[in-house]
């Protein structure tokens, strides 16, 4: 049985930047016990020291420095950190600083970036064959944890709204990346395959959003004309002990941390 643990998901957007717009007092007051980031883009050198202040800190900054970079902060020393699918033809991928998973006490938790694809060509065939592998992993990843008798969780930016109640002006965006329909299928079929709940909507059935991104634009944002793309993704065991989930969304435009608020859990022991 995994401890009582509060777990955050944060695209920063660059952790210097998200630093230098207030991250570590968001991170302070919400005193999480696990955060995933995504988007960190820094050398593992240039990371603030404050940022990290308290964690141990499991770090992918992927081949291409300032473009992507995933990192699992947690209070427990993880037993294990594994970087990527670690399969046959994933290689290209695992070098990219899109996926990074730790062992905790009774719990696996990972980070994911999936790319943000296009409406069509090649900028969208990459992200299906991501997606592929990762879904072929994490359906993998799962069975083994539960059959070690641990619990699975794979938080991050999906860049992917699954349903209507996950955008808000949905009906303009219906051949937009992240809302395809093959993108949409995607995400569903692989709570299924996987065996995955999504924590957040099982929290919050009958809500529009929560919403998770929102562009830089200050018309968007003012009229919360958001995007449900951030997700914590798990086992249903512990699925079933997310007692409380939340947004943190900021009180004002010129607050934000970054594009994308904070995903926030708490989970019984």
């Amino acid at each position: 049985m995994a401890p009582p643990r509060r777990i955050a998901s944060v695209n920063v957007n660059g952790i210097r930047a998200a630093v230098r717009r207030g991250y570590v007092g968001w991170q302070t007051a919400t005193a999480p016990d696990v955060v995933c980031l995504q988007e960190v883009r820094s050398p593992l050198a240039a990371i603030p020291p404050e940022a990290v202040d308290g964690y141990h800190l499991s770090y992918h900054e992927g081949h291409q420095p300032g473009r992507a970079g995933v990192a699992v902060l947690s209070r427990d020393e993880p037993s294990d950190v594994r970087v990527g699918f670690g399969t046959p033809g994933s290689s290209e991928f695992d070098r990219q600083g899109r996926y990074l998973e730790v062992d905790l006490p009774g719990l696996t938790v990972a980070s994911l970036y999936l790319p943000k694809g296009d409406k069509a060509g090649p900028v969208l065939d990459n992200k299906l064959a991501f997606m592929t592998e990762f879904a072929a992993h994490v359906t993998r990843r799962a069975a083994s944890s539960v059959a070690a008798g641990r619990e699975f969780l794979v938080c991050g930016d999906y860049n992917i709204a699954e349903t209507t109640a996950d955008l808000r002006w949905w009906k303009r965006y219906q051949k937009a990346p992240g809302f395809l329909p093959v993108e949409r299928a995607w995400l569903a079929a692989l709570q299924s395959s996987a065996g995955l709940v999504d924590v957040l909507r099982r929290l919050h059935p009958d809500q529009d959003g929560p919403y998770t991104w929102w562009s830089w634009r200050t018309s968007a944002w003012d009229a919360d004309a958001g995007w449900r793309i951030d997700h914590h993704l798990a086992t249903p065991g512990l699925a079933a002990r997310a007692v409380r989930g939340r947004v943190d969304r900021e009180a004002s435009f010129d607050a934000r941390i970054s594009d994308h608020a904070p995903v926030v859990v708490d989970y019984a022991g």
